[in-house]
């Protein structure tokens, strides 16, 4: 990415995080002449950019998956704490967040020292102005995903664990646990010597060619429907968090990086081929499974 591009997409994804931050500010508990919303949104940048500082400094990408993880913690736990007086609400929809950026960041963490580096970051560690986009990126990232949840938080009212939270609840639940098991199972197939230079199709990889990113999408549709009956006026906007998880991993990140990798090093083969043909990308088709049953 050239400079001046990394640079106008940091300004637009700053803007994004404004537009945001405006929205899930609605009727926010204030502190210190602030929303809570909005403290929780500053926080949530400052963090990464204050690792970014580091990471540029050693050029390495070693903490961002672990910063990513740790910046969702921070930023329930604060929302919790700044708003005071929570309720079991506010602790269910923030513990789903919190399960699941506990599992996530530890899983990739170890990933990423077991294979030494991140190749996805070889070429934008050694450029100071993609690299700080990319980490900007990642705020964002956590501020949209969250958002629903941080609004859902960050509101005076207390709000019941009614059918929406727990029919959220469940939802995540079958994303959290399609993704864990994709994650799993995957792990467990590239420990095996004899699959180094293959492709995994067992599992849930027989029903989707990326089912940890639809389990992802999954739980944070879950989460929106779980934090949706706390949510009013422009507060609502924050419910683009799904959308904007599926975005982000379809076009953005994920899914477009990961086939072009897989049909460079496979696609002259017959087998993956008839694999990438009969598979779809991300949503298993029902028709699919009931044939491999």
């Amino acid at each position: 990415m050239a400079t001046r591009t990394a640079i106008v997409s940091i300004f637009v994804v700053l803007v994004l995080g404004v537009v945001v931050t405006l929205a899930g500010s609605e009727g926010s508990v204030e502190r210190f002449g602030l929303p809570v919303f909005a403290w929780v949104s500053m926080v949530i940048f400052f963090i990464q950019w204050a690792v970014f500082l580091f990471a540029w400094a050693t050029h390495s990408e070693r903490f961002f998956d672990l910063t990513g993880s740790f910046t969702y913690l921070v930023a329930v736990l604060l929302c919790i704490v700044m708003t005071g007086s929570p309720e079991p609400h506010s602790f269910l929809v923030a513990a789903m967040v919190a399960v699941w950026a506990l599992r996530l960041g530890t899983f990739l963490t170890a990933r990423v020292r077991a294979a030494g580096s991140d190749s996805r970051f070889d070429a934008m560690k050694n450029r100071f102005a993609w690299f700080l986009f990319t980490w900007t990126t990642q705020g964002l990232w956590v501020l949209v995903a969250a958002g629903a949840t941080l609004a859902a938080i960050s509101r005076p009212e207390r709000t019941p664990v009614g059918t929406l939270a727990i029919v959220g609840s469940c939802i995540w639940a079958i994303g959290f646990g399609a993704e864990v098991i994709a994650d799993e199972q995957k792990r467990r197939f590239r420990s095996v010597p004899q699959n180094r230079n293959s492709f995994i199709t067992t599992g849930l990889w027989s029903w989707s060619r990326h089912p940890n990113y639809a389990g992802e999408i999954l739980l944070w549709f879950g989460i929106a429907v779980a934090s949706l009956p706390a949510l009013e006026g422009w507060g609502l906007l924050t419910l683009v968090s799904p959308v904007f998880v599926w975005a982000l991993l379809t076009r953005v990140s994920g899914i477009p990086i990961l086939e072009t990798a897989a049909d460079r090093r496979w696609g002259d083969r017959v087998d993956y081929q008839s694999y990438k043909a009969r598979t779809p990308a991300l949503f298993p088709r029902f028709s699919g499974i009931r044939q491999s049953k």
